[in-house]
């Protein structure tokens, strides 16, 4: 009974107007994160010359998304890092170390030299800073997922939780509008000389700003409570393992889903449109900055959706809707001219991405106690992205190169929401209980 109490005590520390600064911040810090890690998906088309020249483009731009998912490799690496510098110094601490990593290695990015003036350096290094940013992120979206969950209202984690993912899935959005505002300004010579290093150099002052945003933050209550009870553990990661090796698993299937899914619309539709249909370059970086925006305007809906009839139902059906929808958005990429038509397919899309991810995150949250939550979080949800979420461009467009077949990456979308479904049916649904102490 002491423990009960003590627990809502807990829980009534946070204040709305607190939990709403928080699940900004977190949002805010995710975003510019996000855009930090992903705009170099946008300007593959771009970068694959440059660093991977090749008499034939496709191999060019299949080095190059390979490269984009080497990042993911030091992503559980970055988890284990970041969960246990979160599970043991603070939530916000390791928060605030993540976004200057990030911010810095992009910077260095964009002044990277290429293949013509440095040879096979170029690609080493390019390959270097990928990893380098692949361990921060690693240690970002976890976190904030933690943080918010731990500082958001009782019955109310699935509304303040879905700005988490409004900033993951926006940052793609901006990194696709800056992309494509330097495309609109620059030529063809002008992007491979210059134009390219400018979406990078931007994650300076980005970092700054979320930096100032973040050092601002008191940690969550349940930390603090945890910390003054002395129950830190020495190893996170080691506790994960031992007592919570079927939630690790769990979020590792939820995690394949949401990101095999989602990654397809976020960063292969654009190679795919460009390369593959010959659709232009600028119009496509719009429609993919238009589309993503609007549909992560319907992310709060799923988080309240999430809050009001659990985290089961809303996960069944998104993982339903991309087994209906896979094969048809494919289909109408493949036959359309109308950029409208691509810009109300991401809407689709990634408004059902929506569905998969908003009841993610804090159905994570909910499958740990709160002294090794954001280890498990993020070495569940890091692993599940390797596998199927760096690798989903690269798989999509190594099944185009060697089928022949443009439809065949709706394939891969079914299987991976499959996975998704599989696992859902083995959760309890935990939509409306307090977080585990």
């Amino acid at each position: 009974m002491a423990d009960t109490t003590t627990r809502a005590g807990t829980s009534a520390k946070t204040s709305t107007p607190s939990a709403r600064r928080a699940a900004i911040a977190g949002g805010v810090g995710t975003l510019i994160e996000y855009y930090d890690f992903s705009v170099y998906a946008f300007l593959a088309v771009t970068l694959g010359p440059l660093f991977f020249p090749s008499d034939q483009p496709a191999v060019s731009v299949l080095l190059t998304l390979a490269v984009f998912g080497s990042a993911y490799v030091m992503r559980p690496l970055g988890g284990w890092f970041f969960g246990r510098l979160g599970d043991r110094r603070g939530r916000r601490h390791a928060l605030v170390v993540t976004v200057v990593t990030m911010g810095v290695f992009s910077g260095v990015l964009g002044i990277l030299p290429s293949y013509a003036s440095a040879g096979v350096i170029a690609p080493v290094l390019l390959v270097l800073v990928r990893l380098a940013q692949g361990f921060s992120a690693g240690g970002e979206i976890g976190g904030a997922a933690t943080y918010v969950a731990e500082s958001a209202p009782p019955g109310k984690r699935g509304l303040f939780g879905s700005l988490t993912p409004v900033g993951s899935t926006l940052g793609f959005s901006v990194a696709a509008a800056v992309v494509g505002l330097m495309t609109a300004v620059t030529t063809t010579e002008q992007m491979a000389a210059w134009g390219w290093r400018i979406p990078f150099l931007i994650s300076l002052p980005l970092a700054v700003i979320c930096l100032w945003v973040r050092v601002r933050l008191e940690d969550t209550a349940e930390f603090a409570e945890m910390a003054q009870r002395s129950e830190v553990v020495r190893s996170p990661l080691l506790a994960v393992v031992k007592e919570k090796p079927l939630s690790v698993l769990r979020v590792i299937g939820i995690a394949i889903a949401m990101n095999g899914t989602g990654y397809i619309g976020l960063t292969y539709f654009s190679t795919y449109l460009i390369q593959t249909q010959g659709f232009g370059k600028q119009a496509v970086y719009w429609a993919s900055a238009i589309g993503i925006a609007l549909a992560c305007a319907t992310y709060p809906l799923a988080g309240m959706l999430t809050d009001r009839f659990g985290r089961k139902p809303v996960l069944i059906t998104a993982y339903v809707a991309y087994l209906v929808l896979a094969w048809p958005a494919f289909a109408l990429l493949g036959a359309t001219s109308s950029i409208v038509v691509v810009t109300v397919i991401y809407v689709v899309y990634m408004a059902v991405n929506g569905l998969a991810q908003v009841p993610a995150f804090p159905q994570f949250t909910e499958l740990f106690p709160r002294r090794i939550r954001y280890t498990g979080v993020a070495l569940g949800f890091n692993v599940g992205t390797i596998i199927a979420g760096g690798s989903a461009p690269y798989v999509a467009a190594q099944l185009v190169e060697s089928t022949g077949n443009p439809m065949s990456p709706a394939f891969w979308v079914l299987g991976v929401a499959v996975v998704g479904l599989i696992t859902v049916l083995t959760l309890r649904e935990t939509g409306r209980d307090r977080l585990p102490f």
